[in-house]
Protein backbone atom coordinates (compact mmCIF):
# COMPACT_ATOMS: atom_id res chain seq x y z
CA UNK A 1 0.00 0.00 0.00
CA UNK A 2 1.44 3.47 -0.93
CA UNK A 3 0.44 6.83 -1.06
CA UNK A 4 -1.18 8.72 -3.88
CA UNK A 5 1.86 8.23 -6.87
CA UNK A 6 0.33 11.07 -8.82
CA UNK A 7 1.34 14.48 -6.57
CA UNK A 8 -1.78 15.99 -8.71
CA UNK A 9 -3.88 13.51 -7.49
CA UNK A 10 -5.51 13.97 -3.93
CA UNK A 11 -8.12 12.07 -1.18
CA UNK A 12 -11.33 14.74 0.23
CA UNK A 13 -12.53 14.13 3.71
CA UNK A 14 -15.79 15.34 3.66
CA UNK A 15 -17.56 15.44 7.14
CA UNK A 16 -21.50 16.72 7.37
CA UNK A 17 -23.34 17.79 10.08
CA UNK A 18 -27.09 17.94 10.19
CA UNK A 19 -27.42 22.25 9.03
CA UNK A 20 -28.16 25.51 10.17
CA UNK A 21 -30.10 28.74 9.25
CA UNK A 22 -28.45 31.51 7.89
CA UNK A 23 -30.29 33.92 10.24
CA UNK A 24 -32.80 33.57 13.15
CA UNK A 25 -34.74 36.04 11.41
CA UNK A 26 -37.99 34.93 9.72
CA UNK A 27 -37.51 33.77 5.84
CA UNK A 28 -33.81 32.35 6.69
CA UNK A 29 -35.40 30.54 9.09
CA UNK A 30 -38.47 29.82 7.12
CA UNK A 31 -36.32 28.50 4.37
CA UNK A 32 -34.09 26.13 6.47
CA UNK A 33 -37.25 24.78 7.91
CA UNK A 34 -39.01 24.06 4.92
CA UNK A 35 -35.73 22.72 3.68
CA UNK A 36 -35.52 20.13 6.48
CA UNK A 37 -38.90 19.24 6.96
CA UNK A 38 -39.85 18.83 3.53
CA UNK A 39 -37.25 15.93 3.78
CA UNK A 40 -38.92 12.15 2.75
CA UNK A 41 -35.90 11.09 5.41
CA UNK A 42 -37.51 13.03 8.44
CA UNK A 43 -41.54 13.32 7.30
CA UNK A 44 -42.62 10.57 4.93
CA UNK A 45 -45.98 11.75 4.93
CA UNK A 46 -47.34 11.99 0.90
CA UNK A 47 -46.53 15.09 -0.49
CA UNK A 48 -50.15 15.96 -1.39
CA UNK A 49 -50.97 15.68 2.52
CA UNK A 50 -47.60 16.79 4.15
CA UNK A 51 -46.84 19.57 2.07
CA UNK A 52 -50.10 22.20 2.24
CA UNK A 53 -49.40 21.51 6.49
CA UNK A 54 -45.97 22.65 6.19
CA UNK A 55 -46.35 25.37 3.97
CA UNK A 56 -49.66 27.16 5.20
CA UNK A 57 -49.97 26.32 8.84
CA UNK A 58 -46.39 25.35 10.21
CA UNK A 59 -44.17 27.60 8.23
CA UNK A 60 -46.53 30.91 8.83
CA UNK A 61 -45.90 30.65 12.59
CA UNK A 62 -42.61 27.97 13.31
CA UNK A 63 -39.97 30.20 12.13
CA UNK A 64 -40.83 33.07 14.69
CA UNK A 65 -40.70 30.21 18.11
CA UNK A 66 -37.59 28.63 16.33
CA UNK A 67 -35.96 31.77 15.73
CA UNK A 68 -36.44 32.91 19.29
CA UNK A 69 -34.77 29.86 20.25
CA UNK A 70 -31.84 30.50 18.32
CA UNK A 71 -31.57 34.31 18.90
CA UNK A 72 -31.16 32.62 22.98
CA UNK A 73 -28.02 30.96 22.08
CA UNK A 74 -26.99 32.72 18.57
CA UNK A 75 -23.12 33.31 18.25
CA UNK A 76 -23.48 37.17 17.93
CA UNK A 77 -19.76 38.11 17.63
CA UNK A 78 -19.62 35.66 14.66
CA UNK A 79 -23.02 35.93 13.13
CA UNK A 80 -23.62 31.80 13.09
CA UNK A 81 -25.04 29.67 15.19
CA UNK A 82 -22.96 27.63 17.47
CA UNK A 83 -23.35 24.41 15.47
CA UNK A 84 -21.59 26.16 12.80
CA UNK A 85 -18.68 27.81 14.99
CA UNK A 86 -18.17 24.32 16.31
CA UNK A 87 -18.63 22.21 13.29
CA UNK A 88 -15.49 24.80 11.64
CA UNK A 89 -13.39 23.94 14.68
CA UNK A 90 -13.59 20.49 14.38
CA UNK A 91 -12.78 20.45 10.82
CA UNK A 92 -10.01 22.34 11.42
CA UNK A 93 -8.45 20.23 13.97
CA UNK A 94 -9.44 16.88 12.36
CA UNK A 95 -7.33 18.65 9.24
CA UNK A 96 -4.32 19.30 11.49
CA UNK A 97 -4.88 15.73 13.09
CA UNK A 98 -4.98 13.61 9.68
CA UNK A 99 -2.01 15.96 8.15
CA UNK A 100 -0.13 14.50 11.22
CA UNK A 101 -0.76 11.52 10.25
CA UNK A 102 -0.88 11.07 6.36
CA UNK A 103 0.91 13.93 5.53
CA UNK A 104 -0.82 16.37 3.21
CA UNK A 105 -2.52 14.09 0.33
CA UNK A 106 -6.11 15.05 2.29
CA UNK A 107 -8.56 17.59 1.61
CA UNK A 108 -10.65 17.82 4.67
CA UNK A 109 -13.86 20.26 4.61
CA UNK A 110 -17.56 20.26 5.86
CA UNK A 111 -20.78 20.54 4.74
CA UNK A 112 -24.22 21.05 5.83
CA UNK A 113 -27.05 18.42 4.98
CA UNK A 114 -29.71 21.39 5.36
CA UNK A 115 -28.39 25.46 4.36
CA UNK A 116 -24.88 25.82 4.25
CA UNK A 117 -22.74 25.17 2.67
CA UNK A 118 -24.45 22.63 1.08
CA UNK A 119 -23.60 19.22 0.46
CA UNK A 120 -23.12 19.86 -3.55
CA UNK A 121 -21.11 23.04 -3.15
CA UNK A 122 -18.50 21.17 -1.06
CA UNK A 123 -18.77 17.84 -3.71
CA UNK A 124 -18.12 20.13 -6.56
CA UNK A 125 -15.29 21.97 -4.71
CA UNK A 126 -13.22 18.36 -3.73
CA UNK A 127 -13.86 17.54 -7.38
CA UNK A 128 -12.68 20.73 -8.93
CA UNK A 129 -9.28 20.42 -6.45
CA UNK A 130 -8.35 17.34 -8.24
CA UNK A 131 -10.10 14.89 -5.39
CA UNK A 132 -10.58 11.37 -7.59
CA UNK A 133 -11.54 9.48 -4.18
CA UNK A 134 -14.00 11.11 -1.53
CA UNK A 135 -14.84 9.87 1.45
CA UNK A 136 -17.99 10.97 3.20
CA UNK A 137 -18.45 11.24 7.08
CA UNK A 138 -21.55 11.71 8.97
CA UNK A 139 -20.79 13.31 12.44
CA UNK A 140 -23.96 10.63 13.72
CA UNK A 141 -22.26 8.34 16.19
CA UNK A 142 -26.11 6.25 15.82
CA UNK A 143 -27.28 5.22 12.28
CA UNK A 144 -30.70 6.73 11.62
CA UNK A 145 -32.48 6.96 8.58
CA UNK A 146 -33.49 11.00 9.34
CA UNK A 147 -29.66 11.86 9.66
CA UNK A 148 -27.14 9.14 8.37
CA UNK A 149 -29.15 8.52 5.12
CA UNK A 150 -30.75 11.56 4.27
CA UNK A 151 -26.99 13.07 4.61
CA UNK A 152 -25.85 9.80 2.75
CA UNK A 153 -28.66 11.05 -0.26
CA UNK A 154 -27.79 14.34 -0.57
CA UNK A 155 -23.83 13.22 -1.14
CA UNK A 156 -24.98 10.67 -4.00
CA UNK A 157 -27.04 13.54 -5.53
CA UNK A 158 -24.58 15.36 -5.71
CA UNK A 159 -22.49 12.84 -7.12
CA UNK A 160 -25.07 12.75 -9.93
CA UNK A 161 -24.19 15.94 -10.99
CA UNK A 162 -20.78 14.93 -11.86
CA UNK A 163 -19.70 14.42 -15.62
CA UNK A 164 -16.27 12.27 -13.96
CA UNK A 165 -17.21 10.74 -10.37
CA UNK A 166 -14.83 10.25 -8.04
CA UNK A 167 -14.53 6.67 -5.76
CA UNK A 168 -16.25 6.98 -2.73
CA UNK A 169 -16.70 5.41 0.72
CA UNK A 170 -19.25 6.15 3.25
CA UNK A 171 -18.26 5.97 7.14
CA UNK A 172 -21.28 3.49 8.68
CA UNK A 173 -22.07 4.19 12.31
CA UNK A 174 -19.59 4.07 14.72
CA UNK A 175 -22.10 4.02 18.39
CA UNK A 176 -19.64 1.71 19.40
CA UNK A 177 -16.15 2.68 18.89
CA UNK A 178 -13.89 2.24 21.72
CA UNK A 179 -12.43 6.03 21.44
CA UNK A 180 -15.67 7.22 21.23
CA UNK A 181 -17.03 5.35 24.23
CA UNK A 182 -14.17 6.56 25.95
CA UNK A 183 -14.22 10.19 24.80
CA UNK A 184 -17.57 10.11 26.39
CA UNK A 185 -17.04 8.71 29.18
CA UNK A 186 -14.36 11.14 30.23
CA UNK A 187 -16.17 14.03 29.80
CA UNK A 188 -19.09 12.16 31.93
CA UNK A 189 -16.17 11.61 35.02
CA UNK A 190 -14.97 14.86 34.41
CA UNK A 191 -18.29 16.82 34.82
CA UNK A 192 -18.67 14.05 38.02
CA UNK A 193 -15.31 16.08 39.26
CA UNK A 194 -16.76 19.42 38.23
CA UNK A 195 -19.65 19.63 41.05
CA UNK A 196 -19.31 19.55 45.18
CA UNK A 197 -23.01 17.34 44.70
CA UNK A 198 -22.56 14.26 42.55
CA UNK A 199 -25.44 13.76 40.54
CA UNK A 200 -27.38 11.12 41.73
CA UNK A 201 -28.74 10.14 38.14
CA UNK A 202 -27.00 10.51 34.22
CA UNK A 203 -29.61 10.80 31.65
CA UNK A 204 -28.29 9.63 28.46
CA UNK A 205 -30.77 11.77 25.82
CA UNK A 206 -30.86 10.95 21.95
CA UNK A 207 -32.85 13.22 19.70
CA UNK A 208 -36.12 11.24 18.95
CA UNK A 209 -37.25 9.47 16.12
CA UNK A 210 -41.08 8.26 15.49
CA UNK A 211 -41.69 4.66 16.29
CA UNK A 212 -42.91 3.45 13.47
CA UNK A 213 -39.51 4.16 11.95
CA UNK A 214 -38.34 1.69 14.54
CA UNK A 215 -40.34 -0.71 13.44
CA UNK A 216 -40.04 -0.46 10.04
CA UNK A 217 -36.41 -1.39 10.32
CA UNK A 218 -34.46 1.51 11.69
CA UNK A 219 -31.47 0.41 13.54
CA UNK A 220 -31.56 3.97 15.77
CA UNK A 221 -32.72 2.56 19.12
CA UNK A 222 -31.04 -0.33 19.47
CA UNK A 223 -27.63 1.71 18.78
CA UNK A 224 -28.72 4.45 21.25
CA UNK A 225 -29.03 1.54 23.92
CA UNK A 226 -26.01 0.00 22.70
CA UNK A 227 -24.10 3.32 23.15
CA UNK A 228 -25.33 4.06 26.73
CA UNK A 229 -24.52 0.29 27.74
CA UNK A 230 -20.89 0.86 26.68
CA UNK A 231 -20.69 3.81 28.37
CA UNK A 232 -22.34 2.26 31.58
CA UNK A 233 -19.57 -0.72 31.54
CA UNK A 234 -16.42 2.22 30.99
CA UNK A 235 -17.88 4.32 34.00
CA UNK A 236 -18.40 0.91 35.97
CA UNK A 237 -21.56 1.89 36.93
CA UNK A 238 -24.77 0.26 38.20
CA UNK A 239 -27.80 0.01 36.20
CA UNK A 240 -29.67 2.00 38.20
CA UNK A 241 -26.98 5.35 37.96
CA UNK A 242 -27.79 5.87 34.36
CA UNK A 243 -30.70 5.76 31.80
CA UNK A 244 -31.33 6.18 28.12
CA UNK A 245 -34.15 8.76 26.96
CA UNK A 246 -34.85 10.68 24.13
CA UNK A 247 -36.18 14.11 22.85
CA UNK A 248 -37.33 16.51 20.13
CA UNK A 249 -41.17 15.45 19.13
CA UNK A 250 -42.50 16.37 16.30
CA UNK A 251 -46.37 15.90 14.91
CA UNK A 252 -48.83 13.61 16.60
CA UNK A 253 -47.08 10.11 16.39
CA UNK A 254 -45.96 8.23 18.71
CA UNK A 255 -42.29 8.74 19.56
CA UNK A 256 -39.86 6.45 21.17
CA UNK A 257 -39.65 6.47 24.73
CA UNK A 258 -39.35 7.64 27.32
CA UNK A 259 -39.76 11.23 26.74
CA UNK A 260 -36.30 12.99 27.96
CA UNK A 261 -38.61 16.37 28.95
CA UNK A 262 -40.92 13.86 31.01
CA UNK A 263 -38.41 11.49 32.04
CA UNK A 264 -36.64 13.87 34.06
CA UNK A 265 -39.85 15.35 36.10
CA UNK A 266 -40.81 12.05 37.12
CA UNK A 267 -37.56 11.12 38.35
CA UNK A 268 -37.45 14.30 40.76
CA UNK A 269 -41.31 14.11 41.44
CA UNK A 270 -41.56 10.02 41.93
CA UNK A 271 -38.40 8.60 42.59
CA UNK A 272 -37.16 11.93 44.65
CA UNK A 273 -34.31 12.71 42.29
CA UNK A 274 -32.63 15.81 43.22
CA UNK A 275 -29.26 16.18 41.13
CA UNK A 276 -29.19 14.63 37.38
CA UNK A 277 -26.79 14.93 34.84
CA UNK A 278 -27.98 15.15 31.15
CA UNK A 279 -25.37 14.20 28.53
CA UNK A 280 -26.51 13.91 24.49
CA UNK A 281 -24.37 11.43 22.90
CA UNK A 282 -26.36 11.50 19.58
CA UNK A 283 -25.22 15.05 18.75
CA UNK A 284 -21.15 15.33 17.97
CA UNK A 285 -21.78 19.31 18.31
CA UNK A 286 -23.91 21.78 20.26
CA UNK A 287 -26.73 22.47 18.66
CA UNK A 288 -30.29 23.97 19.40
CA UNK A 289 -31.19 20.63 20.41
CA UNK A 290 -28.70 20.76 23.17
CA UNK A 291 -27.85 24.53 24.19
CA UNK A 292 -31.49 25.60 24.34
CA UNK A 293 -34.01 21.85 24.50
CA UNK A 294 -31.73 20.73 27.04
CA UNK A 295 -29.95 23.49 28.63
CA UNK A 296 -33.70 25.01 28.70
CA UNK A 297 -36.83 23.55 28.39
CA UNK A 298 -35.37 20.08 30.43
CA UNK A 299 -33.58 21.81 33.10
CA UNK A 300 -37.00 23.76 33.81
CA UNK A 301 -38.87 20.37 33.52
CA UNK A 302 -36.92 18.68 36.23
CA UNK A 303 -36.60 21.83 38.45
CA UNK A 304 -40.22 22.60 37.95
CA UNK A 305 -40.69 18.95 39.70
CA UNK A 306 -38.83 19.26 42.65
CA UNK A 307 -35.31 18.96 41.34
CA UNK A 308 -32.76 20.86 42.58
CA UNK A 309 -29.62 20.57 40.44
CA UNK A 310 -29.33 20.05 36.81
CA UNK A 311 -25.90 19.56 35.30
CA UNK A 312 -25.76 19.51 31.57
CA UNK A 313 -23.06 18.20 30.24
CA UNK A 314 -21.55 19.21 26.85
CA UNK A 315 -21.18 17.17 23.76
CA UNK A 316 -17.76 16.25 22.56
CA UNK A 317 -17.67 19.01 20.25
CA UNK A 318 -13.58 20.07 19.97
CA UNK A 319 -12.20 17.80 22.62
CA UNK A 320 -9.01 16.56 21.51
CA UNK A 321 -10.07 13.36 22.72
CA UNK A 322 -12.84 13.56 20.75
CA UNK A 323 -10.85 14.39 17.42
CA UNK A 324 -8.31 12.11 17.79
CA UNK A 325 -11.62 9.40 18.17
CA UNK A 326 -13.09 11.15 14.76
CA UNK A 327 -9.38 10.69 13.49
CA UNK A 328 -8.95 6.89 14.27
CA UNK A 329 -12.74 6.47 12.45
CA UNK A 330 -11.66 8.74 8.89
CA UNK A 331 -7.99 6.47 9.36
CA UNK A 332 -10.01 3.12 9.62
CA UNK A 333 -12.57 4.32 6.48
CA UNK A 334 -9.32 5.44 4.12
CA UNK A 335 -7.73 2.23 4.88
CA UNK A 336 -6.27 1.29 1.09
CA UNK A 337 -6.37 4.36 -0.18
CA UNK A 338 -3.36 6.20 1.61
CA UNK A 339 -0.81 5.33 3.87
CA UNK A 340 0.60 7.17 7.23
CA UNK A 341 3.09 9.36 6.53
CA UNK A 342 6.66 7.91 7.48
CA UNK A 343 7.83 9.82 10.04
Amino acid sequence: MQQASDPQEKIGVLIANLGTPDHYTYWPMRRYLSEFLSDKRVIDYPAWRWQPILQLMILTKRPFTSGAAYKSIWNHDLGESPLMTITKAQTSALRDALEARFGDGLIVDFCMRYGNPSTSSKVRAMVEAGCTKILFFPLYPQYAGATTATANDAFFRALSEEKYQPAVRTVPAYFDHPMYIEALAASVREAWEGVENKPEMLVVSYHGMPERYRDEGDPYYDQCIATTEHLRKTLGWGHEEITSTFQSRFGPEEWLKPYTVDEVARLAREEGRKRIAVVAPAFSADCIETLEEINEEIRDSFLEAGGEEFTYIPCLNTRPDHIEALAEVIGENLCGWIAPAKK
